[in-house]
């Protein structure tokens, strides 16, 4: 009976998070069930859920909700997959009546048996009855380029974070996995490489790190042809993995280093492994080393007891640094975390100031950045086409999906997948508009 429905599936939350998503859909793809991007057209709707901070729970309950009320003849059946089931089941059981099956992260292969109870009249609980997949994937990415997660899991415990309480421990996936998972992706323009915590792979595995080892098995595949990494915590960033990115011709000259504050007062108190001076090296090196390097980072704003100064503070680091792109969020009290116990919580109000300003300082740096750009010729990765602006659209390697600016360009002819030559003829704040002038074989 089930091989007759039609799935549906919301995926929210990290790029962690729609590799599951993926690995889900490749599950429901192998047992010969269809699959609709159309949620009203859906017999079952799966909403894979984020619970990282209170914000995604809410959006996840809403999903949820906006799931229930196209009821009627369909969806029949709904399934909430993920964190938020992992981490707050006993709450979330009895009070979300609108839904009819709940997963962990770890329960794909627990979802047909739990249809079956579904459609028997049950509501089921089946987190923690399945196991982790390692199904084929069924990729809801542009097809040329995709996430691979390389580890699950987290042993740094910064004081403000659920990740170890639902996730678990730091667990890194085997090299050959890994490569094979690779492969089977098929002709990927950009593998790019996701984990908590991408710089301690291997740690627990092989005693060691072993992320360059991963890096170098991984561009010696034909069918890859280039690596971006992603959550590199600037405490493990060694010179192993700056050598490789200033030498590896396929590993995009890209980093993602989650620093999360600049003052060290602070950053003390969200356990985080460093200080401002030693991050300030940790930039100046990489730049050293690998001329053209773009950096990308995040930061939290309202943490307990930080003051005026040291939010200031931050300002002036965003300013010595500038960084090529940077995400800011107030500071989200988590149950269930050290930080909650903190005194000194700052109001939401004077967090949402906090982050305002931030963005402010950022984006006039990058405004300067941009500005620079005028006139140059960027090799662009075209994603597709802009239909409502009718033009092509792309990043340069200074940015990576759905997180950093793009480049609108005007072509002609462009092949999703393939880079090009464009000339950057104007700016916005973060995006760039051009035209081509040549193809790059």
């Amino acid at each position: 009976m089930l091989e007759e429905k039609v799935f549906g599936m919301i995926s929210l939350g990290c790029d962690k998070n729609r590799v599951d998503a993926e690995r889900l859909l490749g599950q429901i793809r192998a047992r010969g069930c269809a699959v609709t991007s159309d949620a009203a057209k859906a017999d079952i709707l799966i909403v894979n859920t984020c619970a990282f901070l209170q914000e995604a729970r809410r959006e996840a309950i809403d999903a949820v909700l906006d799931c229930d009320a196209l009821r009627g003849s369909k969806p029949e059946k709904i399934v909430v997959s993920g964190c938020l089931p992992q981490k707050f089941i006993g709450e979330l059981f009895p009070a979300l009546t609108e839904a009819d099956v709940f997963l962990g992260c770890y329960d794909a292969d627990a979802l047909f048996p739990a249809l079956e109870r579904a459609y028997a009249g049950e509501r089921v609980n089946a987190v923690g009855q399945g196991h982790e997949s390692f199904a084929p994937r069924m990729l809801t990415t542009p097809l040329h380029y995709a996430y691979l997660k390389i580890a699950d899991g987290c042993s740094n415990h910064c004081t403000y974070c659920l990740i170890p309480k639902i996730r678990g421990k730091y667990r890194s996936y085997p090299i050959e996995q890994l490569v094979a998972e690779a492969e089977s992706l098929g002709e990927i323009s950009e593998l790019i490489l996701v984990a908590q915590d991408t710089t301690r792979y291997g740690e627990d595995l092989y005693k060691e790190r072993s992320l360059v080892r991963l890096i170098r098995a991984l561009t010696a595949l034909d069918t890859v042809r280039s690596v971006r990494l992603l959550y590199c915590y600037p405490d493990v960033i060694d010179d192993a993995l700056i050598e490789e990115l200033a030498q590896n011709p396929k590993l995009v000259k890209y980093l993602d280093i989650p620093l999360q504050h600049s003052e060290d007062r602070i950053l003390k108190l969200m356990n985080r492994k460093g200080t401002r001076a030693e991050y300030a090296r940790l930039l100046q090196t990489l730049r050293e080393r690998v001329p053209g390097v773009a950096l990308r980072s995040t930061f939290i704003a309202g943490f307990p007891t930080e003051t005026e100064e040291e939010a200031a503070a931050l300002a002036d680091f965003l300013r010595e640094q500038k960084l090529d792109n940077c995400g800011f969020f107030a500071y989200s009290r988590e149950p269930d975390t050290p930080a909650y116990k903190l005194r000194g919580q700052i109001p939401a109000r004077e967090k949402r100031r906090r982050v305002k300003m931030l963005y402010d300082v950022q984006r006039s740096l990058v405004r300067e950045r941009q500005k620079a750009r005028v006139g140059s010729t960027l090799r662009v990765l075209c994603d597709g086409a802009d239909l409502e602006r009718g033009c092509f659209v792309g990043r340069a390697y200074f940015s990576a999906p759905e997180i950093d600016g793009k480049v609108y360009f005007r072509a002609a002819e462009a092949v999703q997948g393939e880079w090009y030559d464009v000339k950057i003829m104007r700016t916005s704040a973060y995006d760039l508009f051009g035209k081509i002038e040549e193809k790059k074989q």
